[in-house]
């Protein structure tokens, strides 16, 4: 056993941890579609802002309203998945988080990379990437595999891993 495998636990598999993937695509799709609606509210709002602060600013303010959805996407997903919960407000109300394999900490701009790349394989072909998840042992994503992420379910991630850290004290 070398360094980096005390430092980092190994990645559950769904073989021997089924209950981390349980459901875990329909849970996603769910996870998204809750997203969308918070992540609308945030624009419809910010719109708005925009809006009445053009008419103040005699129309100067709505060459910023260019900005608002992408920079609602980006506050979004850097304010959520960047924070230590690892999760979006839709995972969380599903039980999901994201999970790092590299061995690098999920940070803001992790978060952000994730994001982008989410949207980017989203729009280029959302079924080849629903479709690829169907086809990976551990139902990742085009863009989980491009950045070294896993979106397990939360609650039993959390008994899973204290049994891991209690057998691996156990092994010593």
């Amino acid at each position: 056993m070398n360094q980096t495998d005390t430092a980092r636990p190994a990645l559950p598999d769904p073989s021997t941890a089924p209950e981390l993937f349980e459901g875990l695509l329909t849970r996603r799709v769910f996870a998204f579609i809750i997203d969308l609606i918070v992540m609308g509210t945030m624009i419809v709002a910010f719109s708005l802002v925009g809006l009445v602060a053009g008419f103040l600013t005699f129309g100067l303010a709505w060459l910023a309203l260019a900005f608002v959805v992408p920079a609602s996407i980006v506050l979004y997903y850097a304010a959520t998945l960047g924070s230590p919960s690892r999760s979006t407000l839709g995972m969380r109300a599903m039980d999901l988080v994201l999970t790092p394999t590299r061995g690098q900490p999920l940070d803001g701009w992790m978060a952000f990379i994730h994001a982008g790349v989410f949207w980017i394989t989203t729009w280029i072909s959302w079924p080849i990437s629903l479709l690829f998840a169907l086809f990976t042992p551990r139902r990742q994503m085009i863009h989980d595999l491009v950045t070294g992420t896993l979106m397990l379910r939360r609650s039993p991630m959390v008994r899973h891993w204290n049994d891991h850290a209690a057998r691996s004290s156990n092994a010593y």
